[in-house]
């Protein structure tokens, strides 16, 4: 199953985006799907998730209250909206999926089996 990103740009601080994800079979499956970002130079880091069948959403800290994740099942799309950018949220956006991530190790980059390619988001000051 590919993954495909999509929805980054170039924004202003305070502005917004949505970033799509989208699966490419219609027997995609997943426990989870979730969000990582990636700043130059630093590690890839937990963003967003979503679990795919009751809904439940967890967030980075840092993003809580500025970022919602949200998913459509029908069109085995996942969603990242960001509103309130910061130039701190500078980084690559990637999704990812999984269906053997369980809720312990959501956030940890390793329990990820099914990458997409990454959304570059730039935000200025």
């Amino acid at each position: 199953v590919q993954l495909q990103a999509s929805g980054g740009g170039l924004v202003q601080d305070g502005g917004s985006l949505k970033l799509s994800c989208t699966a490419s079979e219609r027997t995609f499956s997943t426990r989870y799907m979730t969000w990582f970002r990636q700043a130059p130079g630093k590690e890839r880091e937990f963003v967003a998730a979503i679990n795919w069948g009751s809904g439940g959403t967890y967030y980075e800290d840092s993003v809580k209250g500025r970022f919602t994740i949200s998913r459509d099942r029908a069109k085995n799309s996942g969603y990242l909206q960001m509103n309130s950018l910061r130039p701190e949220d500078t980084a690559v956006y990637y999704c990812a999926a999984s269906p053997s991530v369980i809720l312990s190790n959501v956030a940890s980059r390793n329990a990820y089996n099914n990458w997409g390619q990454g959304t570059l988001v730039t935000v200025s000051s």
